[in-house]
């Protein structure tokens, strides 16, 4: 993850997240939450704890878990620190720095530590400060990224021309040069380069190069989400406007920096620009509105009254204080002042603190502490090597000198003490290369010889006195004409740059729509390929009303058909606020109705905002929308209905939802007229269905009636020929008598006759007792555990006379060990009917000596058992019927029609498997696929495996 990313960057991912759902959501989140942590505070919390919330359900190792919630935990101790609660973020940015130190993420962990930086500077820890911008710089480079570490470098150098600006020039300048080639580093690096060169030519005098280091540290600041520093930056560009007496475009630039601090609540970051703006107020004249942004920034900057700001905001209200002539309230700003910087062990406040108060404790008649003031101050300054503070608290020394009476200095030269002290600051302000002395020095100077009674010398000073000030006026135009160039160079910049950035802005909203446009489109072709998928008007229906709600701006949906007399429209579905609605029916000649206006049109109806007046044509029970919009239903030239969304704001519907609803409508409508051909199919299917059970039913009654003559028609014969040899028998008996040999024959006769009944009888009960078996019945067959090869032998063995007495033959292939809990009866008679078939229909003349097949094979779960033969195989145009009851070639020739149909009940319906066939002229093979456990029959419990 980056430290820093540019502003379109949280634009795209923000239009990535919008979509998606859940877990998906987890990497923007975090993603958005770290690189909002400044642009947008609250909305970087409010991410962060969805990511939270998500962590637990996403699918992620440990590690990446924890990392997760490392970042998270960074996320919040930044927070922590922009609103000022330092022991909190240190605490938790400590804690996170031992968990990805543990993990081995280097870049975290440099993270970390460029926090703990900044903390440490809140503080005043300049030495911590270091450390940490240090360490930061370490661990980027440990994880090889150079972007992380030259940041760390960067601000480095920022804060080092502070402490010494020619030993930063010395150590960072080649490292961080700018080219002549115009070339910029990226945005986030460029915040603290710039800031840096800033820095340098502020310390140089060079306000006009200051400012404009500043100004692109400002942008590149606010471009990569670095809005504290940006803030900082602006405050910089106003302080240099100040010092070149360009005190309104200061001001400009300080509210400027107002207004991006007061809406983050970022105590140090308003405090520091209360504080400027008030110190560009008192330049001003404006004391009373600076004294009160001064008490105000100190209160703000309370919470962190060990920070440079604090010491700055006491600086500037004890001057404030002295143009007052409030000195008690300036020797306490002072006196804080100096607490301060001994604790911050910054010289150059230390300095300033002493000199005023100097000025504070001459004022208040305090000359002795005064003047030891003041010699603290130019010891102070002497040391440091800063030779225009020297200057002013030699001009402090000489003020003093002159208002009280006061020992006079050892080696004392000149008439005065005040003359003394006056003279050393001219000569040490000759010493500053390119600076001039300023006027009121050497008018101070003249003066003083004025009262010494030496004209002549006041004379001369005083002309030297009109040279500076001439130097000094031209100085002023100069710094007045570079800060108009730089003001003009700033709007021109911004300008150019707000150009530039509506020009990517405008390219990114282009893009933007694109790429919303192809997201719908693709959208829209799932949804229609979902649409049409769906036979059935009931989940066309369902799936609409959940695709429009997610589109669009929804209050009602509703979907009208036409009937089939083609006079009114019947709401097939309708949805409002959640709820359905009743069936509806609108008549064609309603002139009132939209949806009858845009079906008779054949167009499109949209209003934006229903009249008022047409409230009273509401369907009652419904709401009344304020825009609706109707779409026809269409299929080719044919209507089939009207299609409607409604919403209770006005306007709702753009033509961008429009399109969307277009293109539902047109899906809508093809699988509607699916849906309705789909069910005219099933019905024709359904009546066809019923025809040819009838024809098969016809055909069976047919067939049962043709193999039943026979043997019930032959019985009655013999029957009634029994009957009249019974008469005759009885009229021999009864008249001349029955002889011995009449009565032999009869009773040969009779004999034969009961043989030949009961063959017929017996043929006719084994016909019924087979079409019984049409329907398999479940209940009587015994379930048990078997071995798929000793049953087959067995079932072989009952019917290998009848293959011997044929002259065909059988060979079996078939495992030991395949265990079966299913019907071994059932699957006994499929075997014996399929033998059976074959020994009838499979062999002729042509082929003699037939041979059939039987083998299996089983995995894990299921057996497959084929049967095959090498007979004259099946006419193509019998394979679809073969399984049909009483279905045969052979019709009162052996074949009855159900061997096959029953078989095919017991294999799907009681065994719960398939049965397939192939067939050839080479062959028919016959295929079972069958589970090893059958299923449960009416809740019968399944056997253990054989």
């Amino acid at each position: 993850m980056e430290m820093f990313v540019l502003e379109h960057e949280i634009t795209q991912w923000e239009n990535a997240m919008a979509p998606l759902q859940g877990a998906q959501r987890l990497p923007l989140l975090l993603s958005l939450a770290w690189h909002l942590r400044q642009r947008d505070s609250a909305r970087a919390s409010r991410y962060g704890q969805e990511a939270h919330g998500l962590l637990a359900s996403a699918a992620l190792t440990p590690q990446a878990q924890a990392l997760a919630q490392a970042r998270l935990q960074l996320i919040q101790a930044e927070l922590a620190w922009l609103h000022g609660a330092l022991d909190k973020a240190e605490a938790m940015a400590l804690a996170v720095r031992d968990i990805v130190c543990q993990l081995g993420d280097n870049a975290a962990c440099a993270d970390v530590h460029w926090l703990l930086a900044s903390i440490a500077i809140d503080r005043g820890d300049h030495l911590r400060r270091d450390e940490q911008l240090q360490l930061a710089a370490e661990q980027a480079r440990s994880a090889g990224d150079a972007m992380r570490a030259s940041l760390a470098d960067a601000a480095s150098a920022r804060w080092a021309v502070l402490h010494d600006a020619p030993a930063a020039q010395a150590r960072w300048g080649k490292r961080f040069s700018l080219d002549s080639s115009g070339l910029q580093p990226p945005p986030p690096l460029a915040t603290w380069v710039h800031d840096f060169h800033g820095m340098l030519a502020y310390r140089s005098h060079d306000l006009g190069r200051a400012a404009g280091h500043y100004m692109q540290a400002y942008e590149a600041a606010l471009d990569s989400g670095q809005l504290r520093t940006a803030i900082t930056a602006a405050i910089n560009i106003g302080d240099c406007f100040g010092s070149l007496n360009d005190h309104e475009s200061a001001l400009e630039w300080m509210q400027c920096a107002l207004d991006l601090a007061c809406p983050t609540g970022w105590p140090r970051s308003i405090g520091a620009c209360q504080t400027h703006t008030a110190e560009t107020m008192r330049r001003l004249g404006r004391l009373q509105d600076a004294e009160t942004l001064l008490q105000q920034a100190l209160h703000t900057l309370a919470p962190m009254a060990g920070a440079r700001s604090y010491a700055n905001a006491l600086f500037y209200l004890g001057e404030l204080s002295l143009d007052k002539g409030d000195y008690d309230m300036a020797l306490d700003a002072f006196s804080r002042l100096a607490q301060r910087a001994e604790a911050l062990g910054q010289a150059d406040f230390r300095c300033l603190a002493q000199r005023g108060s100097a000025h504070a404790l001459s004022y208040l008649d305090l000359p002795e502490e005064a003047h030891l003031a003041a010699r603290r101050a130019l010891q102070l300054a002497t040391v440091q090597g800063d030779a225009v503070n020297q200057v002013a608290a030699l001009r402090v020394l000489a003020m003093l000198h002159a208002r009280h009476e006061l020992a006079a200095p050892t080696g004392m030269r000149e008439p005065t003490p005040a003359l003394h002290y006056l003279h050393c600051a001219l000569q040490v302000a000759l010493s500053i290369d390119d600076y001039t002395p300023p006027a009121d020095l050497f008018d101070a100077l003249a003066r003083e010889y004025a009262d010494v009674g030496d004209y002549a010398r006041a004379y001369d000073i005083a002309l030297e006195a009109g040279v500076a000030r001439e130097k000094s006026h031209t100085q002023q135009a100069t710094n007045r004409a570079i800060a108009m160039q730089v003001h003009h160079q700033t709007e021109h910049a911004r300008s150019e740059g707000y150009h530039h950035r509506e020009l990517a802005a405008s390219e990114a909203r282009r893009a933007e729509v694109l790429q919303q446009t192809s997201d719908t489109l693709e959208r829209l072709s799932a949804i229609g390929q979902e649409i049409t998928t769906h036979l059935d008007a009931s989940a066309v229906f369902q799936v609409l009303d959940r695709h429009v709600h997610a589109l669009l701006s929804v209050n009602t949906f509703a979907v009208y058909m036409l009937d089939a007399a083609g006079t009114a429209l019947h709401r097939a579905y309708g949805v409002e606020a959640g709820r359905l609605l009743p069936d509806n029916a609108i008549a064609l000649d309603n002139a009132h109705a939209y949806s009858v206006r845009c079906l008779l049109g054949r167009c499109e109806v949209y209003i934006a905002q229903v009249p008022p007046r047409r409230h009273a044509y509401t369907v009652p029970g419904t709401l009344h929308n304020e825009s609706v919009l109707y779409m026809p239903l269409m299929v080719g030239e044919r209507l089939l209905g009207v299609m409607t969304v409604q919403s209770c704001h006005s306007n709702a519907y753009g033509e961008r939802e429009r399109l969307i609803f277009r293109t539902l409508c047109a899906y809508s409508a093809i699988a509607l007229d699916n849906a309705s051909a789909y069910r005219q199919l099933q019905d024709a299917q359904t009546q066809l269905v019923s025809q040819q059970k009838l024809a098969a039913l016809g055909a069976l009654m047919a067939g049962v009636a043709h193999e039943l003559n026979t043997p019930i028609g032959n019985s009655l014969l013999i029957a009634s020929t029994m009957q009249q040899k019974t008469q005759d028998v009885e009229r021999l008996m009864n008249g001349a008598g029955l002889r011995r040999s009449d009565l032999a024959a009869y009773i040969d006769d009779a004999g034969k006759a009961a043989a030949l009944v009961m063959r017929g009888l017996h043929s006719a009960a084994d016909l019924v007792n087979s079409f019984k078996q049409v329907a398999v019945d479940r209940t009587t067959e015994q379930r048990r555990a078997f071995d798929l090869q000793q049953l087959s032998h067995e079932i072989i063995a009952t019917v290998m006379n009848r293959i011997r007495s044929s002259g065909h033959r059988i060979e079996t292939d078939i495992a030991f060990g395949i265990g079966m809990d299913s019907y071994p009866g059932p699957l006994g008679q499929v075997i014996t009917n399929l033998v059976n078939n074959a020994l009838l229909h499979a062999f002729d003349k042509a082929t003699p000596s037939g041979l059939m097949r039987l083998s299996a094979s089983a995995s894990e779960t299921q057996v497959r058992i084929i049967f095959e033969d090498n007979g004259g195989g099946i006419e193509e145009q019998h394979l679809s019927r073969i399984f049909d009851p009483f279905f045969t070639t052979k019709l009162g020739r052996g074949g009855s029609g159900l061997g096959l149909s029953i078989s095919y009940n017991i294999v799907t319906a009681l065994l719960g498997g398939v049965i397939n066939v192939n067939s050839s002229r080479a062959g028919t093979c016959f295929t079972l696929v069958l589970p090893l456990v059958a299923p449960q029959q009416n809740g019968a419990p399944a056997s253990a495996i054989y």
